[in-house]
């Protein structure tokens, strides 16, 4: 996380104890051969049930907005807090330790470090000499007052949608919050790639025209009982504008641009290139990695909490939950649930179906497949035999879009550096899955990873040790 937030934690070594002793005692029974007497039932669980709990281990209630949340529908100043929270401005515009919004974030970039601007209205080192056409220019346009062209870090290509009336509750908003003088460090980019006048051109080949692209307003908040069109505009408003997802979930040219702005262009959200360590997924339907198999809920649900039932958030999309979209009402969640699934495939549809063999091997105390003994002894006391997890506790890791995907990076990463779950508002636990880099080595890490993309209906191609070796010296943390 970029600031510093107190969370309410969830005590959980109690917890992970209690599975981790389950686990061993199941474990140790396939293992001895020790059967019970009637060994088909607990075989028809697994062939029926695969995992389907008495009761879930969380309680899942209906979704708030967060105690302190800004009201969207209130004053400009509440209003901006609000679009300044569904545009993450904060994840960018804080540095480590640093004020909120000060900036002085870096942003690697194939030129170099990229600082963060401070958004304060701070009159000497912030934006407190902003007027609002300034303002405006700099967030859509991409030409800061006193600098010129911005760097595409910043997301102006996207923001070019934002309308003119949400562009002034920002800026009122911003200029509400308390100065902090704090001057952020210069670029640093080697001349000639620091001169500023080729963003001139890149902005005139790449960003659209944001005068053109504007909407003269934005679509209401979506709300129960809104026309369906209604709020799929909403959510295309969101996504595709101040929400700036194709930042990330859409794949870049050689030139930096996005591939694609709207869901109109065929590659918009098919899924980025590699960021800080981590590959962001595709957000259309197509593919093993895609969102068809999940539901609206399934993404509000993600959006809001950081977990659903398929899944949990990992990398820059932790960051989001926590700074973002958890402070979202579920109206716009709705929304750009909506949107999102209705966009086109990009490719075919996931045909992932799940499968008994693994479960019901381990179960037996077979665990001579590659890579079973280091799950069974690494993964299986969270995320169990049967590769089903604890639902919105410990991922399940059968079907998991982040394990199907062709590129095992994301995968890879998870096992060398561990993760951790945010804890948002309404779901405040956090849980971690500790690293295993510095006690794995690369093949036992490749045997490991290809086990999970094989089993339990998995389908997807092994991972070389190969891999693993040049991902491990690229990796941030370096396990």
């Amino acid at each position: 996380m970029k600031t510093s937030r107190k969370n309410s934690v969830l005590p959980v070594t109690l917890l992970a104890g209690m599975v981790l002793l389950a686990g061993a005692v199941g474990l140790a029974h396939g293992q001895k051969g020790d059967a019970p007497k009637s060994s088909a039932a607990p075989l028809a669980h697994i062939a029926n049930g695969m995992g389907r709990d008495p009761q879930p281990m969380v309680t899942a209630q209906p979704h708030a907005l967060p105690a302190g949340a800004p009201a969207p529908g209130a004053d400009a100043v509440s209003r901006g807090a609000y679009l300044a929270r569904a545009g993450d401005c904060v994840a960018c515009h804080t540095a480590p330790g640093g004020q909120p919004f000060a900036g002085g974030l870096p942003m690697s970039s194939p030129l170099g470090t990229i600082y963060s601007s401070n958004i304060t209205p701070d009159a000497r080192t912030g934006i407190g000499g902003y007027s609002f056409e300034d303002f405006d220019r700099a967030v859509r346009h991409g030409v800061a007052k006193g600098k010129g062209s911005l760097y595409p870090a910043m997301p102006y290509p996207s923001y070019a949608r934002v309308s003119e009336q949400d562009m002034k509750d920002l800026f009122a908003y911003f200029q509400s919050l308390s100065p902090v003088e704090h001057a952020v460090p210069g670029n640093d980019i080697p001349w000639p790639l620091s001169m500023r006048w080729p963003l001139a051109v890149w902005r005139g080949m790449f960003a659209p025209d944001a005068d053109k692209v504007q909407l003269k307003q934005a679509p209401a908040i979506a709300a129960q009982g809104t026309p369906e069109a209604d709020v799929k505009a909403r959510g295309a408003y969101l996504v595709e504008g101040l929400g700036h997802c194709g930042a990330c979930h859409t794949p870049r040219a050689f030139t930096m641009q996005e591939k694609g702005l709207a869901a109109a262009d065929a590659q918009f959200l098919a899924g980025g290139a590699t960021m800080d360590g981590w590959v962001a997924k595709s957000l259309r339907t197509g593919g093993s990695d895609g969102l068809v198999r999940w539901s609206d809920e399934d993404i509000v649900a993600l959006l809001k909490t950081g977990r659903n039932r398929h899944s949990a958030v990992f990398g820059g999309m932790a960051d989001v939950v926590s700074h973002s979209t958890q402070h979202m009402t579920d109206g716009d969640l709705h929304a750009i649930a909506a949107y999102l699934k209705a966009l086109p495939a990009d490719g075919a549809a996931s045909t992932y179906t799940y499968n008994t063999a693994t479960a019901e091997a381990l179960w037996k105390g077979n665990d001579s497949q590659r890579g079973a003994a280091l799950y069974v002894d690494s993964c299986a006391a969270c995320h169990r035999t049967d590769g089903r997890g604890y639902q919105e506790v410990f991922p399940a890791l059968a079907g998991n879009s982040a394990v199907l995907s062709a590129d095992p990076h994301n995968l890879v990463a998870i096992i060398l550096n561990g993760h951790q779950v945010p804890a948002t508002a309404t779901r405040p636990s956090t849980f971690t899955m500790p690293a295993f880099g510095w006690r794995l080595n690369d093949a036992q890490v490749a045997d490991l990873a290809s086990f999970v993309r094989s089993s339990w209906g998995n389908a997807s191609a092994a991972v070389s040790a190969d891999q693993v070796a040049k991902q491990r010296k690229s990796t941030p943390h370096g396990n």
